[in-house]
């Protein structure tokens, strides 16, 4: 299990865009498991919708991106960045809203020439809210500005 702290040193995300609260199953290089708690106080709420929030869907993406994230690099580098790809027959089944947890389950499917491939489900309450694929590539943060 790995707590915020724990977290903290190994994803460059920071809140508000931090989207993994603890992970509770790691194995690296094959798998993960993480929570995601849900909270009104989100700023995304304000406008998404007034009156009936519901979490964006590229934020629950995020969220997965970022457990993938664990699983590709067992042990963090301040030089490379794990970047999203591509989003794969993503399916949002049923409405994120405030106060839902999140249990976040992804696995590596395959892995090559640079190139991590990884299964995605996000449950509340034992009941698929969100499922897809997802596929990352490592890169230089150097290399992000660089023209």
């Amino acid at each position: 299990m790995m707590t915020i702290n724990e977290i903290n040193e190994r994803i460059k995300q920071r809140p508000p865009f931090q989207m993994i609260d603890r992970v509770t199953e790691l194995v690296p290089e094959e798998s993960a498991r993480g929570i995601k708690c849900v909270s009104v106080n989100e700023p995304h709420f304000v406008g998404h919708f007034p009156g009936a929030p519901i979490m964006p869907g590229v934020l629950i993406v995020e969220s997965c991106a970022q457990l993938c994230s664990l699983v590709i690099e067992p042990d963090a580098s301040d030089d490379k960045l794990y970047v999203l790809l591509k989003v794969d027959n993503f399916k949002f089944v049923k409405a994120v809203i405030p106060g839902d947890v999140l249990d976040i389950t992804v696995t590596k499917t395959k892995a090559g020439a640079g190139l991590y491939y990884f299964d995605a489900k996000v449950c509340v309450d034992g009941k698929v809210h969100a499922k897809g694929s997802l596929v990352f590539t490592a890169i230089d943060s150097s290399a992000v500005y660089s023209r």
